[in-house]
């Protein structure tokens, strides 16, 4: 089963979504969903001495700018697993700027988590946790040569339904299976 393809984004797009994990938690592994392989990749690990502090992942059935799934974080209390699909709510976006152009990331709570039922828009988030994921994102890349990241602004969550709905119609455009071969022609060249 790929991921990417053959889940649905979501309960109630753009508000309720799946979310495929990438890289959990607490963690300095960088794990890519490869969409040819359908399988996760260690694509590095984080050479500076920081931690995703949220969970990580993409939206399956999207395709965003930068030519890959949507990002997608979301706030736990638990690491998740790599691998794991969890129902997330949106509340907000992040907009970074890095050396390949805009990054755009979703941000999410845990939909079967009581803990989170109250949050329903950036602004219900405590602000010192989103200074946190502001930080991440600007450092992690410091140590990587000619990589770096800055983050521009933060969406609420009416603002990123709408790029979700961006990056689902942009799927719905796509020849997948052209793709997956197209890609699968380039990384073996």
């Amino acid at each position: 089963m790929n991921f990417w393809k053959d889940i649905p984004a979501g309960d109630k797009p753009p508000e309720l979504l799946n979310m495929i994990i990438e890289v959990a938690s607490g963690s300095r592994d960088k794990y890519e969903y490869d969409i040819r392989w359908e399988a996760f990749v260690l694509d590095r690990v984080i050479p500076s001495s920081v931690v995703f502090p949220v969970e990580y992942g993409f939206i399956p059935q999207t395709w965003f700018d930068d030519s890959d799934p949507l990002d997608i974080m979301a706030i736990s209390y638990e690491h998740l697993q790599v691998g794991t699909i969890v129902k997330v709510r949106i509340v907000g976006a992040l907009i970074i700027e890095d050396e390949a152009g805009v990054d755009t990331k979703i941000l999410s709570v845990l939909v079967n988590d009581a803990r989170f039922e109250g949050l329903r828009d950036i602004k219900d988030i405590h602000k010192q946790q989103l200074i946190e994921i502001q930080e991440f994102f600007e450092t992690y890349k410091r140590l990587e040569p000619h990589k770096w990241a800055k983050t521009k602004d933060w969406k609420n969550a009416k603002e990123a339904s709408k790029i979700v709905n961006y990056a689902r119609e942009r799927y719905r455009k796509l020849d997948v299976e052209k793709l997956l071969k197209t890609r699968e022609l380039v990384k073996l060249s």
